[in-house]
């Protein structure tokens, strides 16, 4: 809290003496009144809980085709030499291409929709989530896999009980990076064609020349980005609650 309020008031102090000038950065007044306007009157079409809920259900809907996506081809790579001689040289093409290059394709095939940026979301997500799969599955101490084997455990008793537990902390820390990269792309994706969300709240306050709307675009980000991170962070104690003890 000490650094939170030792920011704001660097924030205050410089704007209020045009250090930094109000065209280039909002003092905090200025967003005070930009965040008022949006949440009441509405900007670029619509409230900020609209923005934040259309933008949110976005993320949400690309991060969870990533995790029914990447987390069962990581963890199967992981495990068996053979899927992962089959998947591995398509991976390591696609790998490389940035999320935001998949835009134009994405468009041509899906149109301006909705669609298109879950699409582009669900790729930004999709990496991590089967890179850090894989590496959990190949972290796992080898003497447990033999002593499953010793005590003749069945392929699906084993699936369940050694090997989706073990890799578990590094699934979620891909899960965190794939949240991240989510947020990333949406805002990315919402410049381009978007009616509404935060990313096109970015975009209208760009053309708008308006520096207090920019700050509460970006602000929002943080906060619902942040908000999620937390749920995620609840999820993985409740998941593992053999870490938190």
């Amino acid at each position: 809290m000490g650094t939170v309020a030792a920011v704001l008031a660097a924030w205050w102090l410089l704007t209020a003496t045009q250090v930094i000038p109000p065209t280039r950065f909002a003092s905090p007044g200025e967003f005070w009144d930009a965040l008022r306007q949006v949440a009441l009157t509405g900007y670029a079409d619509a409230r900020l809980h609209a923005h934040i809920l259309h933008s949110s259900k976005l993320v949400l809907l690309g991060f969870a085709v990533a995790i029914a996506t990447g987390v069962p081809l990581g963890l199967a790579m992981g495990w068996s030499r053979l899927i992962e001689a089959l998947a591995n040289p398509a991976f390591l093409l696609i790998r490389p291409i940035p999320p935001l290059a998949w835009i134009p394709l994405a468009i041509v095939w899906l149109g301006l929709g909705d669609a298109a940026k879950v699409l582009v979301i669900w790729f930004a997500a999709f990496v991590p989530a089967v890179i850090n799969s894989y590496a959990g599955v190949r972290s796992i101490e080898p003497h447990l896999v033999e002593a499953a084997r010793s005590l003749g455990v069945r392929r699906w008793m084993f699936a369940r009980e050694v090997l989706f537990p073990g890799a578990l902390p590094l699934v979620f820390t891909g899960l965190r990076l794939s949240l991240q990269a989510c947020w990333t792309t949406l805002v990315a994706g919402e410049l381009i064609g978007a009616i509404l969300g935060l990313g096109h709240v970015l975009y209208q306050a760009g053309l708008d020349l308006f520096p207090a709307m920019i700050l509460v675009g970006m602000v929002s980000v943080a906060v619902a980005g942040g908000l999620m991170t937390a749920a995620l962070g609840w999820l993985e104690g409740r998941a593992m609650p053999w870490r938190a003890s």
